[in-house]
């Protein structure tokens, strides 16, 4: 039986009573997604690590407010489009006149992308927080998944690729 590269594994879920509620659009498709619609989102983000730190943690969750106040600028009763829906500059009026909170993602929307996109944002935080992460033996810490639901039937996870 062979070690896993990264044994230790730390959760963080922020879940649908948070309140991230925000409504989109998949503008492509040829069904009702392609209407405004929301979802209570909620997000699962999954640590692992080689080695624990000195706290022996893989991460401080008390460390995660500035993560939470970028999902929160993201997510919190907010109108989510791609920067290719052709009914942007509606959009952009709309939000202009204080009807919604206009965020405007160049990657597309969806599950699967806010997936991916999350990923990214935790990816960089992570990045951030080892850097100022009290003195550790070295390790190596990564981002293994994040999970998006719109609801307990719909959900989507982006995997760390490598």
């Amino acid at each position: 039986m062979t070690t896993p590269q990264y044994p230790y594994s730390c959760t963080k879920t922020y879940g649908h009573e948070r309140g991230f509620s925000c409504a989109f659009r998949q503008w492509r498709a040829e069904s009702h997604c392609s209407k405004l619609h929301g979802y209570a989102l909620s997000f699962e983000i999954e640590f692992r690590a080689d080695a624990l730190d000195n706290r022996n943690w893989v991460v401080d969750f008390g460390a995660m407010d500035s993560f939470k106040q970028i999902l929160t600028y993201l997510f919190d009763h907010t109108t989510a489009v791609a920067a290719d829906d052709p009914l942007l500059d509606v959009l952009r009026d709309a939000d202009k006149q204080g009807l919604l909170n206009l965020r405007v993602f160049s990657q597309g929307v969806g599950c699967e992308m806010f997936a991916k996109q999350v990923y990214d944002l935790a990816t960089g935080w992570l990045s951030s927080y080892e850097d100022n992460e009290a003195p550790a033996p070295r390790r190596t810490a990564i981002v293994h998944h994040v999970t998006v639901r719109e609801h307990g039937s719909n959900s989507a996870t982006y995997y760390n690729p490598t």
